[in-house]
């Protein structure tokens, strides 16, 4: 059975860290991107980062550029999400998703655009940001 389990979500003051992290299984991690989703209550959907496994390449949101860094361990079959200065703002759920192959993200007029949906989600974790 596929399962992408992510964890290390939680409460933490504005300027404080967490890092998330995404464990695979059931599918060939190597040839899956994953990428990183948050919801906000009343929010859309936003990608935050993408990392694509066959090559390293990552993707972040400008909303968090500079602040978050997706990195993957394949040994692990693990990709990891490091939250730095956080704010306010940063609080939703978290979801890890897998794209086959690439992350199909296109960057144009500051934002990224997904040309394609991912093929696995996992569950959600909580990130709450208190100012």
């Amino acid at each position: 059975d596929v399962q992408l389990q992510a964890s290390g979500g939680g409460l933490v003051q504005a300027g404080g860290s967490l890092r998330l992290s995404c464990a695979a299984s059931g599918f060939t991690f190597d040839e899956y991107a994953i990428a990183w989703f948050r919801q906000a209550p009343g929010k859309e959907r936003e990608g935050v980062s993408c990392i694509e496994n066959d090559d390293g390449r990552r993707m972040h949101a400008d909303s968090v550029k500079g602040r978050f860094t997706v990195s993957s361990d394949k040994a692990k079959s693990t990709v990891f999400l490091q939250m730095n200065n956080l704010e306010p703002e940063d609080t939703a759920v978290y979801y890890c998703a897998a794209l086959p192959d690439r992350c199909g993200w296109v960057y144009y007029g500051g934002k990224f655009y997904h040309t394609k949906s991912p093929k696995y989600w996992g569950q959600g974790t909580q990130v709450t940001v208190s100012s």
